[in-house]
């Protein structure tokens, strides 16, 4: 009977075969070698075959499983140069105050973790003492993503090398009362010591491949050399289940980043319990990863293994350590040698045999002790390994145990994550283990003491000699001494001035065309970075494609099919747009990157990232919040923004909130322009406060997020005056009074104040020109460029006065004495206009887009929302009549009129 799974040989007429007696003779090989010495030989041969064919350069799909052992054999590994006894010593000492840290924090309940670097010590020691270039050298040093988890490590390695104190360890997680150290790497918070924020999980891997790519891409533009710089990033296996970690694998092959290494410290626990309890998180990774086309090198077992896998003459040892599932592995780690001899050794009469010849404290040192994460020279082989490999990433599959030198209480256990401290007793054993000269008497009242040798010890001595080898301190972030950017000129500015005439303008096309003028100028140009995912066309940006070039690393090897017209997409190795694709995680990362180019690399640079508004803060918040933190400065926006002006496109893209998600941002400037000019005006004060000379007290750690429109419309002339370009930049002006607007209203008629922002201001113009025709109301509009400026400073002025000082809002002063009650109108949820409301002194309302957008056309958006201009007339009489100013009747009236 023939097997239906069975290849027939019409299925292989795609791939002819030359020679089928060649085939068969190797298929027959085959068949034989499984029968005579099993399938497992057989599988082994293949792997080998299959290697080999990739080693020589062969085109084979690449293996994506290597057997559960080292990649790099015992004798192919290097010496390591220095002092191993040393960097013991310093290891230990670190190990003990990273411990004693976070114990003598929990008696004031603020948390901390232990286990994580007790895994990883090795790990970052080693990286540490031969690997990780400081600053202080040519170049601008490599980039460190560091675990969150394991920050004690870095605070005790920073306090033996004298950069931090005993009175800096005390305050772990206590910032309140200055000289604290903060919970995990946030340079916001501790700007000279961390570069990176790696919490939330999965922002440092995904941030980590796009500051790889940004490196190549400085280098590529001719910004900086900076091809010496290695980005470093340390991951927890657990933290490899956030789709962030593994979203840009791809890119990171794709462009061959062999600046980047992923160093993954596989315990095999996350904060629950095990990563893959029933299944190998080591092997999923590793297939994953060489999937996606990096190296991988696996480090999995220590040096007292070498014995055993000598022994494994059969490769019995080696199917077992593939299939015993990741949760006992974790078991056999807290069970004694008996039992480890029953379960692992017991199911194989070969490894039965082996075991007799195995002492119970050489199984314990192997299942207890002895993994290649733990092992200085294991891991030294392994990064040794990765900063040689040419044309790929690298990741780095260490294997270590969770709770590591922390004592039988911690090792393995699935609550260790959440365990913040260890008894004076189990710091004794510790101490023993470590053999620190810490005596009984320096537990005094039961405190667990600090460590330290002396600041001219040997130890501190070598730390600090390899450390001045490396180029500095590390991690250490630096904020290079640099001139500010020269203004661009004005010309670029004020052509928005006049206004558009008879050509209607959307705001989206206004603030492409101001970018196109500043990347022109001769001092500035070249530092703007233009991020895009995939939606340039969408903005008008095509024709930035010709001129300024897509950045990719290999050009372009191809013909584009529009290459005979004049806005044709155009690739380059030296480009300056970062054209992403469908990616709002990416672009964001990229522009992370850019942002932070001053500090990470002594170059400012001005990039911009343009998205829809409705997926970016709703889809990557938690990335603004990373970029706030570590104090990127740029250009965030949010184009074809508002909840009725995306024509037809409905729910998911009709964006009524996204200034409110903005404002939860301390670090966000957010700004929803109405005109082209307010445009123009924002981003040139924007260049001023982040780029150049910022004024006394301003916080040039900031970014703008900018809301701009994709409905065509016409762009009025600036109105000249005192305080307009100060009232954009703070939040409001006076656009027109009924009188300015020609709109002659009769004396003492009825006033109101129309507040507008971004597009709707346009309905206003519209709803005050019928209040003055059909009703006999008179009625100012107000441009509100900003309601979170106006609300921060409102707040900044109620803290003054808690303080004695007498300060009156900004929003109050431009307000005070305007006359009737206040409509404020915009295109978003009422939140967004109704954050003011309290410090405006008229009677106050409000109209805005709240619940989910909807599929219709502009107008009939606007009319189901009530924020078209009729409704905003009802709504202004509706004020008015409440106060006895015009006659109850006309509010009826006049929604009988516009059919409301």
């Amino acid at each position: 009977m023939t097997d239906p799974n069975a290849i027939q040989p019409s299925e292989l007429d795609q791939l002819p075969d030359r020679d089928p007696e060649e085939t068969a003779e190797w298929q027959a090989s085959l068949d034989a070698v499984a029968k005579a010495a099993g399938p497992h030989r057989a599988a082994y041969l293949m792997r080998r075959t299959l290697e080999r064919a990739e080693g020589t350069g062969i085109a084979l799909p690449k293996l994506l499983e290597t057997d559960y052992v080292n990649t790099i054999p015992t004798a192919a590994e290097p010496a390591v140069p220095g002092d191993e006894a040393m960097e013991r010593r310093i290891t230990a000492w670190n190990r003990w105050n990273a411990a004693a840290m976070v114990t003598r924090g929990s008696k004031y309940g603020v948390g901390g973790h232990i286990a994580t670097f007790a895994s990883a010590a090795w790990l970052y020691e080693t990286g540490f003492n031969h690997f990780f270039r400081g600053k202080e050298a040519d170049g601008s040093g490599d980039q460190l993503y560091i675990q969150g988890h394991a920050s004690p490590g870095i605070y005790a390695r920073a306090f033996l090398d004298g950069r931090l104190d005993e009175s800096h360890l005390d305050n772990f997680r206590r910032e309140s009362g200055g000289n604290g150290l903060p919970s995990y790497p946030h340079p916001r918070r501790l700007p000279w010591l961390w570069e990176f924020p790696t919490v939330s999980m999965g922002l440092g891997p995904l941030s980590a491949i796009y500051q790889a790519r940004f490196n190549r891409y400085l280098t590529a533009r001719g910004i900086k050399d900076v091809s010496d710089s290695h980005v470093w990033a340390f991951l927890g296996d657990g933290e490899m289940d956030e789709p962030e970690s593994t979203a840009a694998l791809a890119l990171a092959s794709r462009e061959g980043l062999d600046n980047l290494t992923f160093v993954i410290n596989c315990n095999l626990q996350r904060l629950d319990g095990p990563v893959r309890a029933n299944f190998k998180i080591v092997q999923e990774l590793e297939a994953q990863f060489r999937g996606a086309g990096w190296n991988v090198v696996k480090s999995l077992w220590g040096s007292a293994w070498d014995e055993l896998f000598q022994l494994d003459t059969t490769g019995a040892l080696v199917r077992r350590l593939r299939e015993v599932p990741d949760a006992q592995v974790q078991t056999y780690q807290t069970r004694d040698a008996a039992y480890i001899r029953e379960d692992f050794f017991g199911k194989d009469p070969a490894l039965v045999e082996m075991a007799k010849l195995l002492s119970d404290d050489k199984i314990l040192e192997c299942f207890h002790l002895s993994r290649g994460g733990h092992e200085a020279r294991k891991v030294y082989a392994a990064y040794k390994t990765a900063v040689e490999f040419k044309g790929a990433p690298t990741v780095i599959l260490a294997q270590t145990v969770k709770g590591h030198t922390l004592g039988e209480g911690f090792a393995s256990k699935n609550a260790n994550h959440q365990m913040k401290k260890l008894s004076v007793d189990e710091f004794k054993a510790m101490r023993d283990l470590l053999e620190l000269p810490i005596s009984d008497s320096q537990f005094v009242d039961g405190v667990v003491p600090y460590g330290h040798p002396g600041a001219d010890s040997p130890e501190v001595r070598y730390l600090q000699e390899r450390r001045a080898a490396l180029g500095g301190p590390a991690p250490a972030r630096r904020v290079h001494p640099v001139a500010p950017l020269p203004a661009p000129a004005e010309k670029a500015f004020t052509a928005f001035d006049k206004g558009s005439g008879s050509q209607n303008v959307a705001t989206t096309m206004a603030f492409v065309r101001l970018v196109k003028d500043l990347v022109r100028d001769k001092e500035t140009g070249r530092r703007w970075v233009p991020i895009v995912p995939d939606e340039a066309r969408t903005f008008g940006m095509e024709s930035l494609f010709p001129s300024l070039g897509i950045y990719s690393p290999k050009g372009q090897t191809y013909e584009p099919v529009d290459r005979d017209q004049l806005m044709y997409y155009k690739e380059a190795k030296n480009g300056q747009i970062l054209n992403e694709g469908i990616t709002e995680a990416g672009s964001m990362a990229d522009f992370i990157a850019a942002s932070t180019a001053y500090a990470t690399h002594g170059e400012a640079m001005i990039p911009f990232y343009i998205f829809y508004s409705m997926f970016g803060w709703q889809r990557t918040a938690d990335q603004m919040w990373q970029l706030g933190d570590q104090l990127g400065r740029g250009f965030l926006v949010g184009a074809t923004a508002g909840r009725t002006t995306l024509t037809g496109e409905g729910l998911q893209h009709a964006d009524g909130h996204s200034p409110v998600i903005a404002a939860t941002n301390p670090a966000a400037l957010t700004y929803d322009p109405a005109f082209a000019y307010e445009v123009a005006t924002i981003v040139k004060d924007g260049l001023r406060r982040m780029y150049g000379e910022a004024a006394p007290g301003e916080d040039q750690n900031v970014f703008y997020y900018l809301t701009v429109y994709n409905e065509p419309l016409p762009q009025p002339a600036k109105p000249q005056g005192l305080g307009v370009d100060e009232g954009i930049v703070k939040g409001l002006y006076r656009f027109n009074t009924a009188e300015s607007a020609g709109l002659s209203p009769v004396a003492n008629s009825p006033r109101i104040q129309l507040l507008g922002s971004g597009t709707a201001i346009h309905w206003t113009l519209q709803a005050q020109k019928l209040l003055a025709e059909e009703w006999g109301v008179a009625a100012d509009v107000w441009s509100a460029t900003s309601w979170t400026e106006l609300r921060r400073d409102a707040l900044e002025a109620d803290e003054a006065l808690l303080r004695g000082e007498e300060r009156v809002p900004y929003v109050r002063q431009a307000l005070h004495g305007a006359e009737g009650p206040v409509l404020a109108v915009s295109d978003y949820m009422r939140q967004v206009p109704d954050q003011i409301a309290q410090w405006v002194e008229q009677d106050w309302s409000s109209l805005g887009a709240d619940g989910f957008g909807l599929s219709d056309t502009r107008e009939g958006a606007r009319r189901h929302f009530g924020v078209d201009a009729e409704s905003i007339v009802v709504a202004a009489l509706a004020q008015l009549a409440r106060r006895g100013e015009v006659k109850a009747t006309a509010v009826k009236e006049a929604r009988e009129k516009y059919g409301l």
